[in-house]
């Protein structure tokens, strides 16, 4: 375990909590390499690197990051990364820690779009990642535990908490309407003065570097200025909207890339809830109105994007390949194609951008409202109900092969086809999870471990 002991004092633009910006740039690395397992996954990696092994932030502050990702648009394990590295490097660190989350997955997805716009197959390379699948399960479930027990402090937020999974998973309830439910629940709790809606504790570490440095003179970058906002607001809207505008102007609307930029602009603005509560509105867009894809290609991108590092939604980048690879035009079908994904990448992820640099020094202002904390706090309950659905999907779709959906009685779900049970990664997971639990196993350890072993059981035919 690594800790950092931080200064008190931050004066004017001068950093208090010791951390150089080289050494967050090694371990933003590492968080990208390991975001496996959707955001469910995402979030567990981070919490067990940033709180638990670098004790860089505190569980109360990692969590009222969270909460405020959860309830934006896009995904929120690339925006929590984004939030976080705000914190500690300014705005440089919020993008580099950001960038860097996305940018393993933008290399393996446009490499694999490669692959499959050439052959159409890329089962083999999706087999390399059969092994990963299956620990990160393991961490998503110590995650939701480590998480849940410091968040669940009492029946009230259990109550929250599962009243939120079951409302979500069983019965397909909004995202946003749990979380404004939630929310209103712990404002009127907090303003009654119920003990059990006082925020979350920070748990045994209260030296974590960010909350030191913030203990003390607030750095500037972390106080809210509404002319800074306006120009910070100006600056990422203007790397967001001016490319999609030149590209109306110059090439029509019906042009593919117009469509394209048009069509993920609006879509990084509606995507409450994470990848899953969008993947099907993409899904059913880009193969029924657009027909950029067919369904079973739109299946075979999502494949692509669970087994390799990144956000879930990085399945844009996909769709955008193949929709411009087949509007070529007469240029090289490949470099139309990249062009194509990179800008569906863009258009995705640079709103989250802006969500974080403008929003962020006034939820980091509203720590001291304790109605505001006590609304924070429920909503923090909500979310472990939130992630436990997450995981319970990921585990689905990891352990059995096929679902089936269930829209009967107000049920809306997938439930598992127990004869569809993958053995090799029930096996493999149950495994890595003993490691984990049992053994207290690093993670990386774990991980590499379960990759060889996948590798292994492709090799002799049992995948």
């Amino acid at each position: 375990m690594t800790d950092v002991t931080a200064s008190p004092k931050a004066g004017g633009q001068d950093y208090a909590h010791g951390i150089s910006f080289n050494e967050a740039l090694l371990v933003w690395l590492r968080v990208a390499i390991l975001s496996f397992g959707g955001p469910a996954g995402q979030i567990a990696v981070m919490h067990r690197i940033l709180v638990e092994e670098k004790n860089w932030i505190s569980e109360g502050r990692f969590l009222h990051a969270l909460n405020y990702c959860m309830l934006l648009p896009g995904p929120e394990a690339q925006q929590l990364a984004t939030y976080i590295g705000w914190l500690l490097h300014r705005t440089v660190g919020g993008i580099v820690a950001g960038g860097l989350f996305i940018l393993p997955g933008v290399i393996a997805i446009m490499g694999l779009s490669y692959i499959y716009a050439a052959y159409g197959n890329v089962g083999f390379v999706e087999a390399l990642f059969f092994g990963l699948k299956a620990a990160v399960l393991a961490i998503v479930i110590q995650a939701v535990v480590r998480v849940g027990k410091r968040a669940l402090g009492n029946t009230i937020m259990i109550a929250i908490a599962a009243i939120a999974f079951i409302a979500i998973f069983f019965f397909g309830a909004p995202f946003p309407l749990i979380i404004i439910a939630a929310g209103l629940i712990g404002f009127v709790g907090a303003r009654l003065g119920r003990p059990e809606f006082a925020a979350v504790e920070h748990g045994g570490k209260s030296t974590a570097a960010i909350d030191s440095m913030l203990g003390g003179a607030v750095p500037d970058h972390v106080r809210a200025n509404p002319s800074r906002t306006l120009r910070v607001a100006a600056v990422w809207l203007t790397l967001w909207l001016v490319p999609v505008f030149a590209l109306i102007v110059g090439l029509g609307s019906d042009d593919v890339f117009s469509q394209i930029a048009i069509f993920f602009s609006k879509m990084a603005m509606v995507t409450f809830g994470g990848a899953y509560a969008v993947l099907a509105y993409v899904a059913q867009q880009a193969a029924n109105y657009y027909h950029w894809v067919s369904p079973r290609e739109m299946l075979d991108g999502l494949g692509m994007a669970e087994t390799t590092p990144g956000p879930l939604i990085m399945v844009v980048q996909f769709v955008g390949f193949m929709a411009a690879f087949r509007e070529s035009s007469g240029l090289s079908p490949m470099l139309v194609g990249t062009l194509g994904g990179l800008l569906a990448t863009w258009v995705t992820f640079m709103p989250c951008f802006l969500w974080i640099f403008v929003g962020a020094p006034y939820i980091e202002a509203l720590r001291g409202n304790k109605a505001l904390s006590g609304a924070l706090t429920a909503i923090t309950a909500a979310v472990v109900g939130v992630i436990l659905n997450l995981s319970i999907w990921f585990a689905l779709h990891t352990l059995f092969r096929h679902t089936v959906p269930i829209q009967d009685f107000g049920f809306s779900f997938d439930a598992p086809v127990l004869t569809s049970v993958d053995l090799p990664a029930l096996a493999l997971s149950v495994a890595a999870a003993t490691a984990i639990f049992r053994f207290n196993v690093g993670m990386l350890v774990v991980l590499a471990a379960s990759c060889i072993t996948g590798v292994l059981l492709r090799a002799a035919g049992a995948i």
